[in-house]
């Protein structure tokens, strides 16, 4: 679903992604059919940050949106989370990406206490 959805195959990068300690959950229709998927870990970020779990992907069928898959993902990942022990969830989202920024939004994420800095490299 992902190379369907961004047009790029990363096959090593799912592999990664689907180790022991990283949390990766699958939505269903009610026939059993694949809606769509959610993926995150917990971790400590830069500069002293006290662990959070991030969500680092999701994607739901664009024929399925707007149906309650992604929110019930989002829900499970939090829960699995909060079982962890962290109290926030972050995510890094391209402020250009009006869907998932939208989304994200009507999970009740707003914008967090860091600044991303971003260097073009010639």
């Amino acid at each position: 679903m992902d190379a369907r959805l961004t047009g790029t195959c990363k096959p090593e990068y799912w592999r990664e992604r689907l180790a022991p300690g990283l949390h990766f959950l699958v939505a269903e229709t009610g026939k059993g059919a694949f809606a769509g998927f959610i993926a995150g870990e917990v971790r400590a970020w830069e500069f002293g940050q006290p662990p959070a779990g991030w969500v680092f992907a999701i994607q739901i069928d664009p024929k399925l949106r707007l149906k309650g898959a992604g929110s019930a993902l989002f829900e499970a990942l939090v829960a699995r989370f909060k079982a962890e022990g962290v109290t926030r969830v972050r995510t890094l989202v391209d402020r250009k990406d009006h869907l998932i920024l939208s989304f994200f939004r009507a999970q009740g994420m707003v914008a967090g206490p860091s600044l991303q800095l971003d260097k073009e490299l010639p």
